[in-house]
């Protein structure tokens, strides 16, 4: 069975709001940017290494008139205060943010996983979206704006683990703890912080079953869909929270995986 790329299923339900998407250069970030987009919002995406990816981003959704594209680094303080000015100087404060900036499990056990691998990990993937989040609770404070949504896009890996991904699933474990946390904290503050933890979604992360049928096969035999997932369908989740659909949602994780998360007894 195929399935087409799904179109955006909402309308301009976010107009009048600003949103940033980190690694807004491919996959899951760049499909999150142009549904943000295609639902109204101003748009602002960073990329760290893949300009051409960003521009391309960029062009889908019509910059520049609609979309600022920033070169920025998550894991550096000053490069993500130095973003954040920009874009309020720009386009205005952010009051969605879609923290999809992030690097993918390096499969290496942890008896040979080196101190510099898992300390980058845990920079990019944990520390960067606590830097990220907290420069958005200011600037959305000091801005006095009356509604925020923070989405960040976790794996069913900080649930489910796998050998060879200590590093990762820490990480992602750890923006759990983090997002639900941060969600008590800003309750007050009009601003609602969720994650989305992705399954096999066909992003530059899994090249080898966007490139080889006989891969993309034999992954999906472990998920109940018998497909792997698309990011326009996790762009559609990130879009519902930070529209007035998901209002009531905060400090809650939305697992998107065709069913694969609840594989965990197979062999037993």
């Amino acid at each position: 069975m195929t399935h087409d790329t799904p179109a955006p299923l909402f309308g301009p339900v976010l107009e009048g709001r600003v949103a940033l998407v980190t690694g807004g250069d491919s996959g899951i970030g760049a499909a999150c940017a142009k549904a943000l987009a295609a639902a109204g919002a101003r748009i602002a995406i960073t990329y760290l290494e893949d300009e051409h990816g960003a521009r391309e981003t960029a062009k889908a959704i019509g910059a520049p008139e609609t979309c600022l594209v920033l070169h920025s680094d998550v894991r550096d303080e000053a490069a993500v205060d130095a973003c954040f000015d920009r874009i309020e100087a720009e386009i205005g404060t952010v009051d969605i943010l879609v923290n999809s900036a992030g690097i993918n499990t390096y499969g290496i056990a942890v008896a040979e996983l080196t101190l510099a691998k898992w300390e980058n990990m845990l920079r990019t993937d944990l520390t960067g979206t606590f830097l990220v989040n907290r420069r958005f609770v200011k600037s959305f404070r000091a801005a006095n704006k009356p509604k925020g949504a923070i989405i960040n896009i976790s794996s069913v890996h900080a649930e489910v683990v796998r050998a060879g991904s200590a590093a990762y699933a820490s990480a992602k474990a750890g923006l759990r703890g983090f997002s639900e946390t941060l969600a008590i904290e800003v309750a007050g503050d009009g601003i609602t912080v969720n994650t989305i933890a992705p399954g096999m979604i066909l992003t530059p992360m899994n090249q080898s079953a966007k490139d080889w049928w006989v891969v993309k096969t034999a992954k999906s035999a472990f998920i109940p869909l018998n497909r792997p997932g698309q990011p326009e369908e996790v762009a559609n989740v990130a879009v519902f929270l930070a529209s007035p659909a998901g209002d009531y949602f905060t400090a809650s994780t939305l697992t998107i995986d065709g069913g694969l998360s609840k594989m965990l007894a197979l062999g037993a």
